[in-house]
């Protein structure tokens, strides 16, 4: 089975930019579909953006469509979720996952431990 691993969250001020990665041990993550979600204080999770095992799909939240470019490198293993003109609505922990099917739902398989973003002045 494939284990996502994130990296790349931190604090930054509004406005600013930051790029998450998400890497895996296992398997490799070519093989699947990645979503990008996120746990903000005191709410639920909720899902950010994804993109299908080719690239050559992806979906967005409204939230942060415009802002937030999900792509992946299969030749380095990874997806990347690029954020930009950062809201502190947008502080939250950030989790990758992956799953066979290419969906905006939770129902993803396999889950990371989460990076925490948090955006402040």
């Amino acid at each position: 089975q494939v284990q996502p691993v994130e990296s790349g969250g931190g604090l930054v001020q509004p406005g600013a930019s930051l790029r998450l990665s998400c890497a895996a041990s296992g398997r490799t993550l070519s093989d699947y579909a990645v979503g990008w979600f996120r746990r903000a204080p005191g709410k639920e999770r909720e899902f950010v953006a994804a993109i299908d095992w080719t690239g050559g799909r992806t979906y967005y939240a409204d939230s942060v469509k415009g802002r937030c470019t999900i792509s992946r490198d299969h030749a380095k293993n990874t997806v990347y979720l690029e954020m930009n003109s950062l809201k502190p609505e947008d502080t939250a922990v950030y989790y990758c996952a992956a799953d066979r099917v290419f969906s905006n739902h939770e129902g993803y398989d396999y889950w990371g431990q989460g990076t925490q973003v948090t955006v402040s002045s």
